[in-house]
């Protein structure tokens, strides 16, 4: 027995809150009995809708945390809602609760993600729940975390609270997509972000892209930008186009409405930005890092910057399948500027940093949702390795020419057996561009 403590039951008598120890393979028979039990009304659809719309609320300022959003109904009345805004705040079920107050004995709750189970920075939302005394638990999707998932559905029936699982599970799934595959496959979610020309051109033939995109595009970048956990990119970019990868809350556009800020400080300085990963393999940034009057912009906006160079990797192919991965997940600070920190990542046979090793180290970093900007090589080798989850190509009306660069250095293909498949998911215009987003057949 892992908690105990007083609560009060729908009669009001005094009684003991507990945390059940189920084994995994009980938690897994009770989720599937649950999904095949559960049904669901129109009104329960309507009000499991506006939870995943306050869930979106936080999409911007949750990281590492996932968006969840909550709504408690009594007879037929939503009385208290909410959502999860930042990690070490209130999750969207205490928010909803407190809303609700005492009426919220006996009510319905709807939240998109199965409530935690366990202490972290705020008590576990399962023992709120049943404090609260609510009659009925309706849960959009079950923990990703395979080892957790169920825990918090066993504590509400363990007390008497009535549960359903799966309504809108895709739509709660969309909500997560980063978090949901950290805690399954142990990765961050990819998102390739390029701009290009009719005849898929990134650049001309001497590096200059300034823009190949309008106004519009650019402030759509910016609003992926600030979902993301982190924003990869390399030295080469760094100090090609002196990219400074960073949020800027000027450029949000309408999405500045949507961002949320309180009203003690500036908007620029409320940003939540995103850690700024560079691929750096021969450390060619550390000569900018000692520079008192460093002219590159990355290193003079605010927020955190990760720094991975290449280590060769003398190790024998067991000893790399063994120990790769846990020689390299360590950020040691570098004290130049303290919010620059490094790590190492083994070289692959091409003496690249391997990139499959490096999203490992990124998931133990708890990034989710990583933005990628960077130029052809990067993209070729990111889509050779099987590691991008989406991509999003601004297209604009424009003609660069067969001398201009290219969207991905790909090995030579010499059937269309081995030309890499996408499916479209979207295809909308921004401005006088067109934003076209797939994902992968691999």
């Amino acid at each position: 027995m892992k908690k105990s403590q007083s609560s009060t039951n729908k009669s009001g008598s005094e009684t003991s809150f507990t945390v059940p120890k189920n084994s995994r393979a009980e938690l897994d028979l009770l989720l599937d009995e649950l999904a095949v039990i559960s049904e669901f009304s129109d009104a329960d659809t309507r009000y499991m809708q506006r939870a995943v719309t306050l869930a979106k609320q936080g999409r911007f300022t949750t990281a590492p945390n996932p968006n969840v959003g909550c709504v408690i109904v009594k007879q037929d009345e939503i009385i208290g809602e909410g959502f999860h805004l930042r990690a070490g705040e209130a999750h969207a079920e205490v928010h909803a609760l407190a809303a609700a107050g005492k009426d919220a004995q006996g009510a319905t709750c709807y939240v998109t993600l199965e409530p935690c189970s366990h202490y972290g920075r705020t008590p576990p939302c399962a023992e709120a729940l049943v404090k609260a005394n609510v009659n009925e638990v309706v849960i959009a999707m079950v923990d990703p975390n395979p080892k957790v998932a169920g825990n918090g559905v066993a504590i509400l029936i363990a007390a008497g609270i009535k549960v359903r699982i799966g309504l809108l599970s895709q739509q709660a799934h969309a909500l997560n997509p980063g978090f949901i595959l950290r805690m399954q496959k142990q990765r961050p979610f990819v998102r390739l972000k390029m701009a290009a020309s009719l005849d898929g051109r990134t650049a001309l033939k001497n590096g200059e892209s300034k823009w190949i995109t309008g106004p519009a595009a650019r402030s759509d970048v910016q609003v992926y930008r600030a979902q993301a956990n982190a924003i990869l990119s390399t030295a080469s970019t760094v100090i090609m186009d002196d990219a400074s990868l960073n949020v800027r809350y000027s450029e949000l556009g309408a999405s500045q409405a949507d961002y949320p800020l309180s009203l003690n400080d500036s908007s620029e300085q409320q940003i939540r930005q995103p850690t700024r990963v560079v691929l750096d393999n021969h450390c060619r940034l550390d000569q900018h890092l000692i520079q008192s009057d460093n002219e590159l912009k990355l290193f003079a906006q605010p927020g955190k910057i990760l720094l991975v160079n290449g280590k060769q990797n003398l190790a024998t192919d067991t000893e790399k399948s063994v120990n790769a991965v846990e020689n390299n997940l360590s950020a040691e600070p570098l004290f130049i500027n303290e919010s620059v920190s490094r790590i190492e990542i083994n070289q692959d046979c091409h003496h690249n940093i391997d990139l499959k090793q490096l999203m490992t180290a990124l998931a133990k970093q708890d990034i989710n949702d990583l933005w990628v900007e960077a130029g052809a090589t990067l993209a070729g080798a990111l889509l050779e390795n099987k590691l991008v989850d989406e991509i999003i190509i601004y297209l604009a009306p424009k003609l660069m020419g067969d001398s201009a660069r290219g969207l991905a250095v790909l090995s030579e293909l010499t059937e269309m057996a081995q030309v890499p498949a996408f499916s479209f998911t979207d295809v909308t215009q921004i401005g006088d561009d067109l934003r076209i987003t797939a994902k992968p057949e691999y």
